[in-house]
Order: structure tokens, then C-alpha cells, then sequence
């Protein structure tokens, strides 16, 4: 038995499973009640190589003596003293008057962590260097010997690769807004095509810089950050999915300790939340509200609901032996949307939470509408017929900058697009799943891609889109193995969209898009072309997930509690996701966009100021030719001294090359203290 269980969890499964008693006879206790103070402590935890990793300690204060702890580690580039000092307080806090030790630690090369910046994302020095800091937390005097592993976004990837890679300390992760498809979910390469955002601008100035508060200009620290190569530039030189993308990861079915997942309607890797579901044999809990990217306490759109209370109970059961009830928990507490208007700055999606108990859900018929001749969606085979677009490089801007977010209205898009409309509904329609377009599609150029959207067409004519995705045609049969199109031949195409779920209202329309661009969400294809739609018996066709309206209810969450919040760090604004606008020159068939963010954080020691800016062109004459100009600076003014990091990314296209030019600078009271130039021109591998 695990040093500070009480029972074995194991055999509580089986209790769980076999169902030998009823549910009110089953002991549950309380989650642990707020009982203790915090206090923080800085740190730092020796590697075998000799570098040094900074954590920061977020201690329980109060307890009696010798009592110990289990500890909950969270592990990211992202400057544990001064980006996320005030996110991570509100949260961990939280956790730390519940019994627990919670340690922030910075990767190695970032914040105030030593080394050398690691060569990219998830590399496997970062995971080496994961099992020894689960191994040090699980052998300090305080602890209970039992680890936990959390986070949202990267610390959420990273809790999956450490799950994978069962460090035997770690006994259970929460992840938050989580994939572990690095290449065709991530932001490098969306559903696998190329892919810039506001994430390159961040990262790519981020190794470059030293660690708060000091910030320190010694060439010993600061040289080897600055010189570490942007990422960007090493994934463009990954263009489809491999070696490089698969190594950090492993199977689902190799985790084999609980995982407590969360993910997001609005966010762009919610589809690993059923993967995990068919794939993992480890206990697992699941919810998925109609999020962003974003924690679900302060989450915008909501209802938000407060987690952590939920992540007490997952923590109490796995790392303190409690029974909290977690075994007897739905698999599954996921949101079901109800139509609303397209509204970037809606407060609240309506609808309802609903449980499931496996994936998929029992009983969910998939509903086929085969797109008609005229244009509408109907259950019947249409005869075969051919529709034919031409296609607009420029086309995409209104359904999103990712499988995600809010949206205006789509109809600008639509009008560029196959449109396909149901007649009216004469019920309710709800789904829940992954609608999937069967296309059956030539393209008139070796390469093209297509993208299939879903959306509900109000009576008054509104659109709201619902879900959609898309598929490089050369990577039809495999990601891995790509093969240019055969000008003029048909090809199954099996677009999966991504994870959503809607009730269309009695009177509204099913609608199905079909586009060769998504801009500046995809880096369009290079060639002008004409694509075809095959119509017919054994054509093109829209599969829904259908279930019944009203689901079985789901346990009521707690509403969010006031977080606990530092008093010596304010912030306002950030920059995601920011403004941007559209400007079209008709006459030389040119558009561009503007992207912009701004954040200003103060700390005890001075004041940080970050801008972000992308500019995305596309010439609708010239397919091949595009552009993306971005910048990035933080500006730190402290005590006698004034420091800005600048970062500047430019990547142009034509038919056959990206070239990529990236510019690091740092300038000291605007004097230029450093700079640095990556240039180089990288084929184009069906991108």
C-alpha cells in the first residue's frame, strides 16, 4: 500500500465497477476543507547533468507536526516569477489551503531556471528532466510520496508525455485544454496544414530572455538564450507528420495512472478528450464545457464552474487515499449548446450539462444528408451531378483564426464556398460528436485543400457556425506519406470535424460549406485551380452524430469562488485575442489582415509592457504568393534601466519555397545591446 493511503484505490475500482452495493451505502467523505495558510518558498532542484531548475514552492502552513503532504507540479516556459506569477497564485492557492505542496517549475533555458534553452517543444530533455523533478518532490520531507501533474496548454501536453512515460512517483494528472496530436491538432500545423499565430511571436522571443527580477545581461546567462534558433524555424522544416512530431508522445493506451481531463468547445484541442475516452484504460474523468481556451472559473464565454473544487476531489482521492466519490463519477460531463446569434462577445452559450458514460454515446445513429443539385440537404441520394468552385485564396478570415473561439456571422465565407442547406426543421435536432464530411473532390492543380464547415441558419437568414475542419489533399491516405493530387481525379476525402455539440430549434436549417481556403487560419496552396464535387448515390455526403434533445443530467458544479488574488502584481489586458480587421483591395484582387494584442503587467520591482502584431497578405491572382510579418516586444522598465526584447518574423511564399527570416533583438535605455538574424529558404513539402 502507497505511504499515506488509507484503502487501495485499486480495489475501490473494483468495488466501483461490480456495483456489489448500492450507491448511498458506498463511504464518501468530504473533500479536505481550506485549513491552511500559504506561504511561498524559492527553490531549486539539481539535475544529474549539474543545471539547476527553479521552482517555486507554494507551501501549506498550519498543519501539525511532521504531517505531510502530497505535491501537485506544474511545468512550462512560461516565467513562473513574472508572466504567470499571478495566475499561478489564484489557482494553486486554492489547492495549498486544501493539504497540498504545489510546485511551479520553470523548463530549463527559461525564467530563472539555468541552462541552455531546450531545441523545441516537449523535447525529451524537457521529459528528463520532468522525471527527475517528480522524483525530488517525492522525496522531500514533507511529502507523502505521492505526485500529481497538472496544467493548461503546454503543462497540460506535458502532464500527458509524463503519464506516457509512467514516472512510477506520479500517481494521477489533471490537464486542461491538452492534445497529444503534436502535429495534426497543435498550432504549428492545423488538421495539418501550415499554420502562424500569435504563438510563434511569443515563443520565438522567449528563449532570449532572462529571468525576473534581475534580468540580468551577463553574456554567461544571457548569450546561449539569445542564440538558441526560433522554433518556428525548425517546424517549417517539418511539414508533415513523423518521427519529429511522434517522438515526445506515446500511445493513450500506455497511460496507466487516473486522468482527470478538461477541454473546451472554443478550443482548439478538445478533440484529444474522446481519444483519451476510446483509448485510455486508466481511470479516467472528463468534462467539457463551451470554453476557449481558458480555465472554466474565469472562463469567457461561460457558465463557468469551479474546477477546482472537482480537482480536490480527484486530488483527494488519488494522492490522499480519501473517497471522495470520483469512482462513481459520469466518464463524461460535456455541455450540449442551444442555437445563439454569431457573438464574439457573448457572456454565456446557452443550453444544458449532460452526462455519458462511455464514448461514444450508446444508441447515436449517424444521420446522412447527401448534398442535392440545387444546392439543399436532403436524406435521399441525389443523381450524380458535378459542382464545380473556383478557388479564392482569401477566403476564410470570418470563421476564425483556429477550430475555435467566437464568431461573427460566416456568411462572407459562405458566399466563396459550396453551400448546402437542409429545409427547415420540423423537430428539434440535437447533435453530439464529430460530424464527418465524405467528400468526393478533384482539384485541377497538384495539390489542394479542402475544408468542410457546419453551421445553423436562423429563419432571418443568420449563420452560426457550429464545427468544421479540414484535410491537405496530399496527406488523403496519410499524414506521414504524402502524394500530390492527380489533376482532374477524384478522391475520397474523409473530413472529421472536430468535437462539438448543438440543438438546431425547430424551423432552422442544417448548413454544410466547402472551401479550398480558410486564410489566414491555413497558409493557402500555391496553385490557381478549379476543385469538383461529386454528387450522387456514391458522392459527397454530411454524417451527424444524432442524439436525443434531452440527455441524461449531469451533477450540478459549484459555481466559481472568489480566487485569491496578489496584491503586489496587477495586470490588464492580454494579448489573445486581441483585435484584427480586414482590408480588401478589389481592383488588384490583394487582402490583407491586421492582427494586434497588448498586455501591461506591474510588479514590485517595475513594469512590463507586451505588443503583438500580425499582418497576413494574400494575392487571389497570385495563389503562391502570401505573407505573414509579425512583431513582438516586451518592454521592462525598472529601476535605472529600461530593457526591450523585440522579436520580427517574416515568412513569404511562392510556388516551391517558404523563405523565413526572423530578427531576436534586445536594447538597453534604446541602445542596442544584441541582435540576431535567422534566414534561410525551405522547400515546400505539400504545403
Amino acid at each position: 500500500m502507497t505511504k499515506g493511503f488509507r484503502f487501495s484505490p485499486w480495489a475501490a475500482i473494483l468495488l466501483g465497477l461490480t456495483f456489489a452495493a448500492p450507491l448511498s451505502a458506498l463511504a464518501v467523505e468530504p473533500p479536505s476543507p481550506p485549513t491552511y495558510d500559504v506561504h511561498m518558498e524559492n527553490s531549486w532542484i539539481p539535475m544529474k547533468d549539474g543545471v539547476r531548475l527553479s521552482v517555486t514552492l507554494y507551501m501549506p502552513d498550519g498543519g501539525k507536526a511532521g504531517e505531510k503532504f502530497p505535491s501537485v507540479l506544474e511545468y512550462h516556459p512560461y516565467r513562473k516569477d513574472d508572466a504567470t506569477a499571478s495566475r499561478d497564485y489564484s489557482i494553486y492557492s486554492y489547492f495549498v489551503r486544501r493539504g497540498y505542496v504545489c510546485a511551479r517549475v520553470d523548463i530549463r533555458g527559461f525564467g530563472t531556471s539555468e541552462g541552455v534553452p531546450t531545441d523545441r517543444e516537449y523535447s525529451e530533455q524537457e521529459q528528463l528532466d520532468g522525471l527527475q523533478i517528480i522524483a525530488w518532490l517525492a522525496h522531500q520531507p514533507w511529502s507523502n510520496g505521492n505526485v500529481g501533474m497538472t496544467g493548461i496548454s503546454w503543462s497540460g501536453f506535458n502532464s500527458l508525455q509524463m503519464a506516457m512515460r509512467q514516472a512510477p512517483e506520479l500517481k494521477a494528472i489533471i490537464a486542461v485544454a491538452a492534445t497529444s496530436e503534436l502535429f495534426h491538432d497543435d498550432v504549428h500545423y492545423v488538421d495539418g496544414m501550415a499554420h502562424v499565430d500569435e504563438f510563434e511571436l511569443n515563443m520565438d522571443m522567449a528563449p532570449g530572455m532572462t529571468g525576473a527580477p534581475n534580468y540580468t545581461l551577463d553574456e554567461k546567462i544571457l548569450g546561449p538564450r539569445f542564440d538558441a534558433p526560433p522554433w518556428s524555424l525548425l517546424y517549417l522544416k517539418h511539414q508533415h507528420d513523423a518521427a519529429f512530431w511522434r517522438s515526445p508522445v506515446r500511445p493513450y493506451s500506455e497511460i496507466k495512472i487516473p486522468c482527470f481531463v478538461i477541454g473546451g468547445l472554443l478550443d482548439g484541442y478538445r478533440d484529444s478528450v474522446t481519444d483519451m475516452l476510446q483509448q485510455t484504460k486508466a481511470p479516467l474523468k472528463a468534462i467539457v464545457g463551451p470554453w476557449n481556451h481558458t480555465f472554466p472559473h474565469d472562463a469567457v464565454p461561460g457558465p463557468q464552474i469551479e474546477w477546482r473544487s472537482e480537482a480536490v476531489r480527484w486530488w483527494d482521492y488519488w494522492l490522499k487515499g480519501r473517497d471522495t466519490g470520483v469512482l462513481r463519477d459520469p466518464k463524461l460531463v460535456i455541455y450540449m449548446q442551444h442555437w445563439h446569434p454569431p457573438d464574439p462577445s457573448l457572456i454565456n452559450v446557452p443550453g444544458e450539462w449532460r452526462r455519458e458514460d462511455g464514448w461514444p454515446p450508446r444508441d447515436v445513429p449517424e444521420t446522412v444528408f447527401f448534398p442535392q443539385p440545387n444546392h439543399t440537404l436532403d436524406k435521399a441520394a441525389p443523381e450524380d451531378e458535378v459542382h464545380q468552385l473556383k478557388y479564392v485564396p482569401s477566403v476564410g478570415v470570418e470563421s476564425g483564426f483556429w477550430w475555435g473561439e467566437l464568431l461573427s456571422d460566416p456568411r462572407p465565407v459562405d458566399a466563396f464556398s459550396l453551400v448546402y442547406d437542409s429545409a427547415p426543421l420540423k423537430t428539434q435536432l440535437a447533435i453530439l460528436g464529430r460530424p464527418r464530411a465524405l467528400l468526393r473532390a478533384s482539384a485541377t492543380a497538384p495539390l489542394a485543400d479542402w475544408f468542410a464547415r457546419l453551421s445553423d441558419v436562423a429563419p432571418d437568414g443568420t449563420v452560426t457556425q457550429i464545427t468544421g475542419a479540414g484535410i491537405n489533399g496530399a496527406q488523403r491516405e496519410s499524414m506521414t506519406e504524402l502524394r500530390a493530387l492527380e489533376p482532374g481525379k477524384f478522391y475520397a476525402l474523409n473530413i472529421t470535424m472536430h468535437l462539438t455539440s448543438w440543438v438546431f430549434p425547430t424551423g432552422h436549417r442544417i448548413r454544410l460549406a466547402i472551401s479550398n481556403a480558410l486564410w489566414p487560419m491555413v497558409v493557402p496552396t500555391p496553385y490557381a485551380m478549379t476543385t469538383s464535387l461529386e454528387l450522387g448515390s456514391n458522392g459527397s455526403r454530411l454524417t451527424l452524430p444524432v442524439v436525443h434533445v434531452q440527455g441524461a443530467a449531469a451533477p450540478a458544479f459549484q459555481a466559481p469562488q472568489p480566487s485569491e488574488e496578489r496584491k503586489d502584481i496587477t495586470s490588464v489586458g492580454y494579448p489573445w485575442p486581441g483585435e484584427w480587421t480586414l482590408e480588401r483591395d478589389e481592383a488588384n484582387q490583394k487582402a490583407t489582415v491586421h492582427w494586434k494584442g497588448k498586455a501591461e503587467t506591474n510588479y514590485p520591482w517595475g513594469k512590463e509592457t507586451d505588443y503583438e502584431s500580425l499582418v497576413y497578405e494574400v494575392d487571389d491572382a497570385h495563389p503562391e504568393s502570401s505573407a505573414v510579418r509579425g512583431e513582438a516586444e516586451s518592454v521592462f522598465v525598472l529601476k535605472g534601466r529600461e530593457l526591450r526584447w523585440r522579436g520580427h518574423l517574416f515568412v513569404t511564399t511562392d510556388q516551391k519555397n517558404f523563405y523565413y527570416k526572423y530578427t531576436r533583438e534586445l536594447l538597453k535605455d534604446s541602445q542596442m545591446v544584441k541582435q540576431k538574424t535567422w534566414q534561410e529558404t525551405i522547400p515546400r513539402d505539400h504545403q
